[in-house]
């Protein structure tokens, strides 16, 4: 179980926001934990000098280009990138720097799967190169991907079927637990029990952790096999629950 470090970046700026008060029309209703006095390569450079590779840079909306070009500058190969990835602009992210382009929004369109993209663009990039991001909000029983900033659900549900039928074209996952993303206030845990008995590609989940308990949570209901992000609870983004240095010095590399 690895520890991969996050650069969510909105209007340019590195914040930790509540996943679920994101929206294209309704900015005042945005509910931001943090917003970072240091730029974007600064979080760069501090990843890169630990080494904790695969992390991701993400754009939420508009505005982020300048900012992530700067991140991945400074570490070339050390991150993933997210945001407004499609098959014309994801060669040019990955010449930027970027390790993987992280994709949701192009491939889940309309509620459905477009399976001629994804083919695609992972025929273009390789598979070895593309990230598929399965964030999920939670409907009934159910947790249907999201898209568009995590504002529109698909028809489609995380289910090992549908990881299976993906795992195909792209080298991992990337899981948000939309609705607690940003809340600090525990995991999806039947989420990531869930997530933990599949026996296939690498799994990264985000969203609710705010204490050493919860990634312990994760460590055993994934069976130490599902790597996890931390935000809002991290020192370095204002957090009290955990900090940056002992995760950076736990679940670093060695833990690869």
């Amino acid at each position: 179980m690895r520890f991969r470090p996050c650069i969510d970046l909105h209007g340019g700026v590195v914040k930790q926001i509540v996943g679920a008060t994101l929206s294209d029309s309704a900015s005042h209703d945005l509910k931001t934990n943090f917003q970072a006095e240091k730029p974007a390569a600064w979080f760069a450079d501090l990843y890169r000098r630990d080494n904790l590779k695969g992390g991701h840079v993400i754009q939420l909306g508009r505005g982020n280009m300048t900012a992530a070009r700067s991140a991945l500058s400074r570490w070339p190969g050390g991150m993933q990138l997210g945001g407004g990835i499609n098959a014309d602009n994801a060669g040019p992210w990955l010449d930027a720097g970027a390790s993987h382009v992280i994709v949701t929004s192009w491939v889940f369109s309309d509620g459905q799967i477009q399976m001629a993209r994804l083919k695609a663009l992972s025929r273009r990039i390789g598979k070895s190169r593309l990230v598929l991001d399965l964030s999920c909000r939670k409907r009934g029983d159910a947790y249907l991907v999201a898209t568009d900033r995590w504002q529109t659900f698909t028809d489609e549900a995380v289910t090992y079927r549908l990881m299976d039928r993906l795992s195909g074209y792209c080298d991992e996952f990337l899981i948000h637990a939309v609705d607690v993303e940003g809340r600090c206030a525990g995991i999806e845990t039947d989420l990531v029990a869930y997530l933990g008995r599949w026996e296939g590609l690498p799994v990264t989940y985000a969203g609710g952790i705010c204490n050493q308990r919860d990634i312990d949570l994760i460590e055993s209901m994934g069976n130490g096999n599902i790597d996890f992000t931390v935000g809002s609870a991290l020192d370095i983004f204002g957090g009290t629950g955990l900090r940056y240095e002992d995760l950076a010095r736990r679940y670093g590399q060695a833990g690869v």
